[in-house]
């Protein structure tokens, strides 16, 4: 069937359907906004980007877990509170140092905090994560095919790093130094760190990381890091027991 228009309808038809536009004019009916703006489902609105972000983040966040923090959880609300101001705005997010004795949670809870972060969908998510015994022995000469020099320069630009384990090393002018370096350079340039420690930044009459790594390192950690303490036993012991 062919399709009628206005103008088959005749001149009187035509007339008719023309008075009442002028009609619905006359009384202030006029057509309404169209709102054709994409829904959450679909490209072009934010939340659909967010996601395709996160989903792109928590896959980068599983290739650099190890298997056995694969289901970590940020649970610890300083920790939370954290991971969700590095994904708001990294550069003023500060660092975080996690304290506590062995088997607290404290490499648990970093994890956790990665895999927040990813899950929010940041625009940019660049990750390493790395023990200080390993740091010291892939900056040590001949400790990377790379050169020392540029293996320290990949660790101070990354934009979220996770130093594990700082202060256990046995301090020397070389740890000191190394560790100076890295310190400095990412609280120049603003990005972010997350760092783990048995030791508290400072103690009366017991080893703290001052003792450790040298005042000048602390006095940089201590302007724009946050602590977050985790008490509580050895968890690894209760699961073995």
């Amino acid at each position: 069937m062919e399709p009628t228009t206005a103008g088959s309808l005749g001149p009187s038809a035509l007339a008719n359907l023309m008075d009442g536009i002028r009609q619905k004019q006359e009384q202030g009916v006029t057509a309404g906004p169209i709102d054709d703006r994409p829904s959450p489902d679909e490209p072009g609105h934010p939340e659909y980007h967010r996601r395709r972000r996160a989903e792109w983040a928590l896959k980068r966040w599983e290739v650099a877990t190890p298997p056995r923090y694969r289901r970590a959880d940020a649970t610890v609300p300083g920790v939370q509170q954290w991971a969700d101001d590095v994904a708001a705005d990294p550069d003023t997010a500060g660092s975080l140092l996690l304290t506590g004795t062995t088997g607290t949670g404290k490499t648990y809870q970093a994890y956790g905090a990665l895999r927040r972060i990813a899950a929010a969908g940041p625009h940019v998510y660049e990750i390493r994560a790395i023990t200080a015994a390993d740091m010291y022995g892939l900056l040590r000469p001949k400790g990377s095919d790379r050169g020392t020099e540029e293996e320290l320069r990949r660790l101070v630009r990354v934009p979220l790093l996770v130093l594990d384990d700082l202060g256990s090393a046995k301090a020397s002018e070389w740890t000191e130094e190394v560790t100076y370096r890295l310190i400095n350079e990412r609280y120049n340039a603003c990005r972010p760190t997350l760092y783990t420690s048995n030791l508290p930044a400072r103690a009366q009459n017991a080893p703290d990381l001052t003792s450790a790594l040298g005042e000048r390192i602390v006095s940089r950690l201590s302007e724009d890091t946050r602590v977050v303490a985790m008490t509580g036993t050895d968890r690894r012991r209760e699961r073995a027991a």
